[in-house]
């Protein structure tokens, strides 16, 4: 079996150097040796150290490389949106397996690959697109193809944890614990896709794309990401028994006319310290799932770095080559549900919401008045000197709510409103509540 590979950066380096160390038990595995038929780099006079291949297959023409006829499967770890497609569409219509770490671009267009891969009767694989290392695609894809799923709930992104982790533990604000990240390795020079939740965002495109049979791309998915987080967010949290993390949620649910629908976003969130993901630390990933007849299931592991990630691509290169010489192709991409996605307005969740008050008779019926108006149920209410300490700041005082569950739509209403009373200092913080507090 010869193999295209699209980029040879971290990942791309990872998969030669496994390729080369475990040749025998690969080819037993398959049933046939795994060759490199060739290697497309931007860069032909870049030093690679001692990357053990030939290199004289390394080549700058990839398009010419995917359409050699002794080519069977084809590994993309370059990223982005283009050339990317192109390569790939062109070799799944000429019926050449792909595996791709690529996240952006399966989030952003996985149907036109879907769609060729159709064409072409040929396999799509892409367990390396979301949390490395960690099997999670395939069980969604085909061990709990039996089952309902109901809800995907996972810290996806390495950079965002490891922030978030610091910042509980040493008390941090968001700057200083992204400058370790950085030193550290974590967090890229342009930190951007990790912090905003882009990258997220694409992950949790894909599983509910997978876990609920719909095409979901990026830009149906609400996104926000963790530069609010403050180091008094955390402290506010580990009061009330809490951690933040940034969350990928897909949920099933039911809109106002009894359709089905999804609900998928991007956004940081307290969750209790009992909840299963919030022991999850540093630049690990988790994603919990929970499906009908098989209850609650939870997938841990190291989600991104190079071999990490050159682990999931040579397991799918491993299937993808078994399935071309058994003469046949995995089954094709479920969306047959077809469900609507609901807008994030219309997402149930809940509010902790930390507000600056003046410290008068009557200002808690009044804020009480607003969340009424907008029918939202309070949970609990603490109150308190402003600054948390007995001597405050003069006739100012913390207020500090948690909703019930309500609309997304009416629990942002409530907080327009609050943000226009003559008694609210300011809004200090909102931040969704997760996980059965």
């Amino acid at each position: 079996m010869r193999l295209a590979l699209l980029g040879c950066g971290t990942v791309g380096s990872d998969v030669v150097r496994l390729l080369h160390e475990q040749s025998a038990d690969l080819a037993a595995r398959i049933g046939a040796p795994l060759e490199i038929a060739g290697i497309a780099v931007r860069r032909l006079g870049r030093d690679r150290g001692d990357l053990p291949v030939d290199p004289g297959l390394f080549t700058t023409d990839a398009l010419g490389l995917i359409k050699r006829d002794d080519v069977d499967v084809v590994v993309e770890v370059v990223g982005g949106i283009e050339p990317a497609r192109g390569w790939l569409v062109e070799a799944l219509r000429a019926g050449k397996s792909v595996v791709t770490a690529n996240k952006a671009l399966l989030a952003e267009d996985g149907a036109t690959l879907h769609d060729a891969a159709a064409e072409g009767g040929a396999d799509l694989y892409y367990e390396a697109s979301v949390a490395g290392a960690i099997p999670l695609l395939r069980p969604l894809r085909e061990s709990l193809h039996g089952d309902r799923i109901n809800r995907v709930t996972g810290i996806v992104n390495g950079t965002t944890n490891f922030i978030l982790s610091a910042m509980d533990a040493t008390g941090a604000g968001f700057a200083e614990a992204l400058e370790e990240a950085t030193e550290l390795g974590y967090a890229e020079a342009d930190p951007t896709a990790d912090v905003e939740g882009f990258d997220a965002a694409a992950k949790a495109a894909i599983l509910a794309s997978l876990a609920f049979h719909t095409r979901v791309s990026a830009a149906d998915v609400h996104r926000e990401g963790i530069t609010e987080v403050t180091s008094a967010d955390v402290a506010s949290a580990k009061s009330m028994g809490c951690t933040i993390k940034l969350l990928c949620i897909a949920a099933r649910g039911t809109d106002a006319t009894g359709r089905e629908t999804v609900s998928v976003r991007v956004h940081p969130a307290m969750i209790p310290l009992t909840h299963p993901l919030a022991s999850v630390g540093d630049a690990f990933n988790a994603v919990f799932v929970e499906a009908e007849a098989a209850g609650q299931l939870m997938f841990y592991g190291r989600g991104a770095g190079g071999a990490p990630t050159a682990s999931a691509v040579l397991g799918d290169v491993v299937a993808v080559a078994r399935n071309r010489l058994a003469g046949v192709h995995a089954a094709s991409e479920s969306a047959y549900a077809d469900l609507p996605v609901r807008p994030m307005g219309e997402a149930l969740t809940r509010y902790h919401i930390s507000l600056d008050v003046t410290d008068r008779p009557g200002v808690l019926a009044a804020v009480a008045g607003v969340f009424a108006r907008h029918d939202v149920s309070i949970a609990t209410v603490r109150q308190g000197p402003a600054g948390g300490g007995a001597a405050g700041r003069g006739d100012d005082a913390d207020l500090v709510i948690v909703t019930h569950v309500a609309p997304d739509a009416a629990l942002a209403a409530t907080v327009g409103e609050l943000r226009g009373l003559d008694i609210v200092r300011s809004v200090a913080s909102v931040l969704r509540v997760e996980g059965g507090l």
